[in-house]
C-alpha cells in the first residue's frame, strides 16, 4: 500500500491546501457574494425551498454549514459502524477495538446514531423556517472497504488513507492556548494510514486477536484500530471547537440554543475518545507495530515521552490561557478562535487529514462555500 509520508501540518500539505482554496474563491467569487449563502452553491447540492424572514443570512449560513459537517461525520461514523460497531460485522476489527476498551463497538454505534440525529434535525430545522437543506449524496462517489461487514456503496469520505493529526493529545494536557499561538508536538506520527481493515486478504474477520497481538495479520489489524482509535479523537474535538466557536456568532437565541446543545454532546464525544485513545499506547498494546508500514504507537507514559504533556489518563481540559495571559489560567475548549476553529479551519483540517482524498472539485468549492459563509456570519445586537 502507498504508505504518505507528508505530515499534516507539513509546509508542503498546507501550500496544497491553500493554494486549492485559492483557486476556488478565484473560480467562484465566494468572498464578493458571501452574503448570498446558498445561491452560489450548485443546484444539486440543496434541496430547493422558499426563504423566509424568519432567520436572518448569518445564522442560516451556520446552520448550513454544521449540516453539512453533520452529513461528513454520518458518513464516515457509518463506515466505522458496519465494521466495528455493536452490530458491526467484522469480528476482527470489532475485537481489535475491544482491546481499547469492552465498550468501544457500543461507543461507535451511539456515536453514529448521535451525529445521524444531528443532520437530522438540522435540515429539518432548516426546512421548517422555509431554508434551503444541505443534501450532500451527489457527491458519494468515493468507494468503499472491501473488508467483510462494508457495505458496498459510494462515500463522502475516505478512511482508507489518513493522515491523523494528533497535536490536540498534547495540546488539551497543556497550559497553552492556540489561539495565543502556540503550538504542540504529535503524541503519535500517523501519516498514510487507513482506520479501517481494506479488505479480507491483509486482515481477515475471522482471526484470533491475542493480547497483544503476535501473528502479522493481527498486529495489521491492531494498528488499524489505534489509527481509529486516535481519529475518533480528532475528528470530536474539531467539532467541540466549532461549535464553540459558531454560537458566538448567532443572533437568534433559538439558534444559539440549537448549537450550544449539539455542541455539549460533540464535547461530550471528545471526552469519550480521549479516555479511550489512552489505551492504544499504554501497556500491554504499547509498541504495536504495523508490519507492513513501520506504524507503531509507543508507550507516552514512558521516556522519551512521559510527564503531564503525554501522560494517558489525564482526559480532562488542563487549565490554560484564556481571553488574556494576564488572567488566571482556566480550562475551556481550545482554540476557540475562527481563524483556528472555525469553518474554513475544519474544512482546510479535514482535507490534511486526507478524509477528502478522490473528491471532486465541486465537492471543495460546495463545502468551502458554505464554510466561508458560515465564518461571515455576525450576531446582530439586539436581534433574538
Amino acid at each position: 500500500m502507498k504508505d504518505k509520508t507528508l505530515s499534516s501540518n507539513s509546509p508542503q500539505v498546507e501550500e496544497d491546501i491553500h493554494s486549492s482554496w485559492q483557486r476556488v474563491v478565484r473560480r467562484r467569487s465566494f468572498l464578493k457574494g458571501i452574503s448570498l449563502a446558498g445561491a452560489a452553491l450548485p443546484a444539486s447540492t440543496l434541496l430547493q425551498g422558499q426563504p423566509s424572514k424568519t432567520l436572518n443570512k448569518g445564522d442560516v449560513a451556520i446552520l448550513q454549514f454544521l449540516a453539512a459537517v453533520e452529513i461528513i461525520e454520518s458518513d464516515l461514523w457509518q463506515q466505522y459502524n458496519e465494521l466495528g460497531g455493536v452490530n458491526g460485522g467484522n469480528p476482527a476489527y470489532i475485537a481489535a477495538l475491544s482491546n481499547l476498551d469492552g465498550d468501544m463497538p457500543q461507543y461507535i454505534a451511539d456515536n453514529t446514531d448521535d451525529e445521524i440525529s444531528h443532520m437530522q434535525f438540522l435540515n429539518g430545522y432548516l426546512k421548517s423556517k422555509g431554508e434551503d437543506q444541505i443534501n450532500l449524496d451527489h457527491f458519494r462517489t468515493l468507494p468503499s472497504s472491501q473488508a467483510q461487514g462494508a457495505q458496498n456503496i459510494g462515500r463522502l469520505t475516505n478512511l482508507r488513507n489518513l493522515t491523523v493529526d494528533t497535536s490536540f493529545y498534547t495540546r488539551y494536557r497543556s497550559k497553552q492556548n492556540p489561539d495565543f499561538g502556540a503550538t504542540f508536538p504529535q503524541a503519535v506520527t500517523i501519516q498514510g494510514q487507513p482506520a479501517i481493515p481494506l479488505n479480507d486478504t491483509e486482515t481477515p474477520p475471522n482471526m484470533a486477536q491475542p493480547i497483544p497481538p503476535t501473528t502479522v495479520p493481527a498486529r495489521r489489524m491492531q494498528a488499524i484500530a489505534n489509527t481509529a482509535g486516535f481519529h475518533f479523537g480528532y475528528i470530536e474535538q474539531g467539532g467541540a471547537s466549532l461549535y464553540n466557536v459558531m454560537s458566538g456568532k448567532c443572533t437568534s437565541l433559538e439558534v444559539l440554543r440549537i448549537v450550544v446543545s449539539i455542541g455539549g454532546v460533540e464535547i461530550d464525544h471528545f471526552g469519550l475518545w480521549h479516555d479511550k485513545m489512552g489505551n492504544a499506547v499504554s501497556q500491554p498494546l504499547a509498541g504495536v507495530i504495523d508490519p507492513e508500514t513501520g506504524l507503531k504507537f509507543p508507550d507516552l507514559n514512558a521516556p522519551p515521552f512521559g510527564g503531564e504533556e503525554f501522560q494517558t489518563n489525564l482526559i480532562l481540559p488542563e487549565p490554560t490561557e484564556f481571553i488574556s495571559p494576564n488572567l488566571p489560567l482556566c480550562s475551556v475548549i481550545r482554540p476557540s478562535l475562527t481563524q483556528f476553529g472555525g469553518a474554513v479551519a475544519t474544512i482546510k483540517s479535514f482535507t490534511a487529514d486526507h478524509l477528502f482524498d478522490g473528491q471532486s472539485p465541486e465537492f471543495f468549492e460546495t463545502v468551502m462555500a458554505l464554510a466561508m459563509a458560515a465564518d461571515a456570519a455576525e450576531r446582530q445586537l439586539g436581534k433574538d
